[in-house]
């Protein structure tokens, strides 16, 4: 799961204990912006491609979850 933090002045993906993260990204929640830089900010943090992550939950609250194939 992750909580998504739109807006922010800095990016970046911190683990928040249990498999959970908060991920700060930049774009606005506007028109699916924000989410689709969440999932390119997962990709590179856990060296995996993007097309490997999908959201399956939370698509427009802060609070989302992410099935991650392999």
């Amino acid at each position: 799961s992750v909580t998504v933090k739109p807006n922010s002045r800095k990016e970046s993906v911190e683990p928040e204990g249990g498999g959970s993260y908060v991920v700060r990204v930049n774009a606005p929640p506007i028109e699916g912006r924000a989410n689709e830089r969440v999932i390119e900010l997962l990709a590179e943090a856990l060296g995996i491609r993007k097309s490997a992550i999908e959201l399956v939950a939370g698509h427009r609250g802060r609070k989302k979850v992410f099935q991650i194939r392999r």
